[in-house]
């Protein structure tokens, strides 16, 4: 039978007869690491806006510490992508300062723990001057680079800053999971006129995700300040940003095993937080998880429990909120102490089971 139907082409060769209606075309959707997701958004700004610059130790001829940057150096050459010297405070102080003079710059920290040298010109410098100036001076200006705990780099640079920059107004920071989040967000984040902390995470960059054929339009952004449900449920809700989110999803996968339904919150942004959604979620769920890799005093999911206290929804908890957190000490550098310092998966599930009595 398969015989009958196969066509006898020129030279020999056998060739199947055309199937009506079959149409080819490209997948929806791709695998993109975060790393690379980075990279595309940096290009296609770089692209898009010659006003765009990145600046940072090694982003130019190394192609970055991480590679983010990798192949931006010999397509845009030596005044878009600049190397620096190793000094955080003159890097920083002149990209906001170029920023006051109306370019974009995107100022890379190797680790945000560097970004501690050059606090003053973050806060100072980019904060406050465009409410100090009555609005006559916009400081478009990134600081991005990655955040949080690594593997095996210890106290001094493994400390999460999403609470510390999300203290500040004037400041807009984001904490992007996924390849979607990294790209949308940075592109969003060049492209708006106050300065954004980006705050990655170095254990994601490598990590591939999903990445839908709308995010690979150069045309795709992900608005600031609105958070996405990552899974529905009717239980509890977890709230997370950055790697904890992928954590919450595999907590909510094993306890859904055990009939426990819970949604997912991927908060993306810090400041302005969207606790419109949380609210919304809590008002379904009645229960309320916070999840985030920095201390526990005076952090996000601090921040997020007191806001749900003050607002309507706190009328709707049936348990009190629980925060898993990093634990309140200086990262150890032992594996086994730093592995028990990072909330890890059963972290979370403990604390489900805790808000849900069972």
């Amino acid at each position: 039978m398969a015989a009958a139907l196969r066509l006898l082409a020129p030279r020999g060769r056998l060739l199947l007869p055309p199937r009506r209606g079959l149409r080819l075309s490209a997948p929806a959707a791709i695998q993109v690491t975060v790393r690379d997701a980075l990279n595309q958004a940096l290009d296609e700004e770089l692209e898009r806006d010659e006003r765009v610059f990145l600046l940072g130790e090694e982003v130019a001829q190394y192609d970055g510490a991480y590679k983010i940057s990798r192949g931006l150096w010999k397509k845009y050459g030596d005044k878009r992508i600049i190397d620096t010297p190793i000094s955080e405070m003159g890097f920083t102080g002149i990209a906001v300062g170029a920023a006051m003079a109306g370019l974009r710059p995107v100022c890379e920290f190797m680790t945000f723990n560097f970004s501690m040298q050059a606090i003053d010109q973050v806060i100072n410098s980019a904060a406050k001057t465009c409410y100090m100036s009555a609005g006559a001076i916009p400081v478009p200006i990134v600081f991005r680079g990655p955040n949080g705990a690594s593997a095996g780099v210890a106290a001094q640079h493994s400390q999460c800053f999403a609470a510390w920059y999300g203290h500040c107004p004037g400041l807009k920071v984001v904490s992007p999971w996924s390849s979607e989040d990294a790209k949308g967000l940075l592109k969003a984040s060049i492209r708006d006129d106050n300065p954004v902390v980006m705050l990655e995470n170095e254990l994601l960059y490598g990590v591939p995700f999903e990445m839908s054929e709308q995010a690979q339009s150069k045309d795709f952004v992900v608005p600031i300040g609105k958070a996405k449900i990552e899974r529905e449920g009717t239980h509890v809700t977890l709230v997370a940003h950055s790697r904890p989110v992928g954590h919450c999803l595999e907590a909510a996968s094993i306890l859904a095993k055990e009939g426990v339904e819970c949604e997912v919150i991927n908060l993306r942004t810090i400041r302005p937080m969207d606790i419109e959604t949380v609210e919304a979620s809590v008002a379904k769920t009645n229960h309320l998880v916070t999840v985030e890799g920095g201390w526990p005093q005076f952090g996000v999911g601090s921040e997020i429990c007191a806001r749900i206290m003050e607002g309507s929804a706190f009328n709707y908890l049936d348990a009190p909120a629980v925060r898993v957190t990093g634990a309140d000490v200086p990262m150890p550098y032992a594996k086994i102490l730093e592995d028990n310092c990072i909330p890890q998966v059963k972290d979370i599930i403990f604390a489900v089971k805790k808000t849900l009595n069972i």
